[in-house]
């Protein structure tokens, strides 16, 4: 059965390809998880390796942009200094492309949907393409089931072939009851993204869809068929794409906060990244600092030192100009 609007639940493959690969696309992907850990550079180390100095940029949101509903400063600059060649690519699996442009218009920030890459979108995406016919017991956001719905997802109450987990804010012990008993029936686990948490205001934490994605393989005993989004590369794909052909692997930079996530999956697709924030593995401690960082690595235009003859040849040929 088709579910309606207020549906209420009753109770990686990463190949490292070279530097002048096209983007891969995103569809046909294999359900597969990324590989494996990627250990942070120590930041002390780390000298800014932008050489050679980006030309496109994939930048993470919470954390790198925002916090919560508050832009960080540094990310409206960054974002004017490369209109037209970024692209955010974040975990967000609660809103849809255009709810996320008009709540960071109203930060301040300007973003067109088309630059932003969520992962509840590019997993619906990858519903239809990849489970065509499934019936689908979705537990997310009311305006992630109203993209899924009008992208043409079967979601319905119970039979369900897939159960797809995103950041559902009315999460429960009764919908957990439920989905865990739908694997138990044979249906297969997909998530949308695996982080714990992310940064709230004043240096709090908000609990993510990976603390739900625990609770549900603990009760059911079931593991993800796949976990969409980063540090998988489907996301970094897609950015890529949208980027245009233009951008490669080797002049396209990663800007993100999270070494689990931004860090590990930029790396295991082939990607440089640096990384923002409080945490001691970060390459600067704010954008503004990574800003001025990256203009410090800009080249320097080469000074000439004239033989003394040719010194003398061109102040009489500007005396005669003069």
């Amino acid at each position: 059965m088709t579910i309606t609007e207020d549906f209420s639940l009753s109770g990686q493959r990463a190949a490292n390809a070279p530097a002048d690969a096209g983007p891969p696309s995103l569809q046909g992907h294999p359900d597969e998880r990324c590989g494996p850990n990627v250990v942070a550079a120590d930041a002390a180390s780390v000298a800014l390796d932008v050489d050679p100095i980006p030309q496109h940029l994939i930048l993470d949101l919470d954390g790198t942009l925002i916090r919560e509903d508050e832009a960080l400063p540094g990310a409206a600059e960054l974002l004017a200094r490369y209109r037209g060649r970024c692209v955010i690519v974040s975990n967000n699996s609660t809103h849809t492309a255009q709810g996320v442009t008009r709540r960071l218009a109203r930060m301040g920030l300007d973003v067109e949907a088309a630059q932003l890459v969520l992962a509840g979108e590019v997993t619906i995406a990858h519903l239809r393409h990849a489970h065509t016919d499934a019936r689908i017991l979705l537990a997310g956001s009311a305006a992630l089931r109203r993209h899924a719905l009008d992208q043409g997802c079967a979601l319905v109450r119970a039979d369900a072939d897939l159960v797809v987990l995103a950041l559902d804010p009315h999460f429960n012990r009764a919908r957990l009851a439920l989905m865990a008993n739908e694997l138990r029936c044979g249906a297969r686990l997909i998530a949308t993204n695996g982080d714990d948490n992310h940064p709230g205001p004043d240096g709090s934490l908000v609990p993510e869809t990976g603390a739900l994605l625990a609770a549900l393989v603990a009760a059911s005993g079931t593991a993800p068929l796949a976990v969409i989004g980063k540090p998988g590369p489907r996301l970094f794909e897609e950015g890529m794409r949208r980027l245009g052909r233009t951008a490669t692997r080797a002049n396209t930079l990663v800007i993100g906060d999270n070494p689990a996530t931004d860090l590990r999956g930029a790396t295991a697709f082939g990607l440089r990244a640096l990384l923002v924030g409080p945490r001691p593995e970060a390459d600067a401690a704010t954008l503004p600092e990574l800003l001025a960082r990256l203009d410090r690595s800009l080249p320097r235009p080469t000074q000439y030192r004239l033989s003394e003859s040719t010194s003398k040849v061109l102040r009489s040929v500007l005396t005669e100009v003069s």
